[in-house]
């Protein structure tokens, strides 16, 4: 019996259906409010509760969240009973070593490649774990799919077969100390595999790692084993061919896209599935959750995203630009911790330059407290851009002058209440 603190966060929500369909009897609690990850656990019959010590229960393990405080009124009563504790990665890894586990890590673009791993190997029998909430397994499946993040190290915990690295970059510098510490633990997770590691050999940082397993490099360069090439950026998608193996013409937009793509087609070559399952199962792919997701309201387009750190938002407007190069892009951003909006502010402001307005709300704290960071506002951005104004969560009149625009809601965190303002005032207007 397991018993989830913290259920509703994505990770931990794909982790309790996986339990469940293994046979496992699961439940789990968090606040009482709506997350998106409820509908997969209703669905699979998961007793969510609201935080109550009399929820815990003699004889459960318990599975611990990491946004969860010791403070937890929950997990102090489980401590008190003496009850089994995993932290959510310790239970993962647990998973690991009873299937043939390939692990996905990146700071970027991490959750659509496993997305799109699971659909590429969905007929040889596949569970998947994947950051923007889903999760499925049988316990007669050959291969284990897990997206691994990189923060506080906690990919350690896990033990692949395959090891994927679709870049390397400085981000969570509340944990990180510069970006040689951010290659030192990708590089002991690549070590960690054991058979091999399949890394993007266009980032500069994969390349300085010493690694002890066989390595294959992808990417566009030349010096890469796995390469695109005849590459096409059409507005319904990328056309490429890769060598040794075949011609694909996928529904994917901006580069970033395509080389999330080139690890899945690596991954798939080294073992050795048909060209032509490949092809079919990706021609297919419509993205991860939260990951430009899209919705179209008369000659608008709004996207949701989960996009936070400036890299990533770089290859959500490419892709935008694709797409829709007849469109006005605003972008509305929420930014995440203090840490990071105050280490990338002129990141953000080069990448909001090339939009034609950004709006952005407050600072989402997450872990971190705004007194201990008192000079670090979503001002540090909007007063270095002409283009980039303050908005809360109840101004959706703001944004709605505009039309023939694409409106790219970016943040990890749920602003769900302004896009969805958005979408019934644009819909009024019709």
């Amino acid at each position: 019996m397991y018993y989830f603190i913290g259920i509703k966060g994505a990770g931990m929500s794909a982790l309790a259906v996986i339990l469940k369909q293994l046979g496992n009897t699961v439940s789990g609690s968090d606040v009482d409010k709506h997350f998106f990850t409820e509908d997969e656990l209703i669905k699979n019959n998961i007793p969510i509760y609201v935080y109550n010590e009399e929820n815990i229960k003699p004889g459960v393990t318990i599975i611990k969240g990491a946004s969860i405080g010791d403070d937890n009124v929950e997990l102090v009563k489980a401590r008190h009973m003496g009850l089994k504790i995993l932290e959510y990665n310790e239970m993962v890894g647990l998973l690991t070593k009873e299937f043939m586990t390939i692990c996905v890590a990146g700071c970027h673009g991490k959750t659509t490649t496993t997305n799109m791993l699971a659909l590429a190997l969905r007929n040889q029998g596949v569970n998947y774990l994947i950051g923007d909430g889903t999760g499925s397994a049988l316990r007669d499946n050959r291969y284990f799919v897990l997206e691994a993040c990189e923060y506080q190290r906690h990919f350690l915990e896990y033990y692949p077969c395959y090891a994927i690295i679709t870049n390397i970059d400085l981000d969570h510098v509340d944990y990180f100390k510069d970006i040689n510490d951010v290659i030192d633990a990708y590089t002991s997770y690549a070590n960690n595999a054991s058979k091999m590691v399949i890394a993007n050999g266009d980032d500069p940082y994969t390349r300085k790692m010493k690694i002890k397993p066989d390595v294959v490099f992808y990417g566009l360069g030349e010096n890469n084993d796995i390469r695109a090439t005849n590459i096409e950026y059409k507005s319904d998608g990328i056309v490429f061919d890769v060598n040794g193996y075949g011609h694909f013409e996928l529904p994917l937009y901006g580069e970033a896209q395509l080389m999330d793509a080139l690890a899945v087609i690596t991954l798939c070559y080294l073992e050795r599935i048909d060209y032509k399952e490949v092809y079919s199962n990706l021609k297919e792919f419509v993205g991860a959750k939260r990951r430009f997701t899209e919705t179209k309201i008369k000659d608008n387009i709004i996207i949701d995203d989960y996009a936070h750190h400036p890299n990533e938002i770089k290859a959500t407007i490419d892709a935008i630009c694709q797409k829709y190069s007849d469109k006005k892009i605003i972008i509305i951003f929420q930014p995440h911790t203090f840490t990071r909006t105050k280490e990338f502010a002129d990141d953000y402001v080069d990448v909001f330059k090339k939009v034609d307005k950004v709006y952005i709300l407050d600072i989402h704290p997450a872990r971190e407290k705004q007194e201990d960071y008192p000079d670090v506002t979503s001002d540090i951005i909007i007063s270095k851009l002409d283009n980039a104004y303050h908005i809360n969560e109840n101004e959706a009149d703001k944004l709605t002058c505009n039309d023939n625009t694409v409106f790219a809601f970016m943040s990890p965190n749920d602003i769900s209440k302004l896009e969805d303002s958005l979408k019934e005032k644009l819909k009024e207007k019709q």
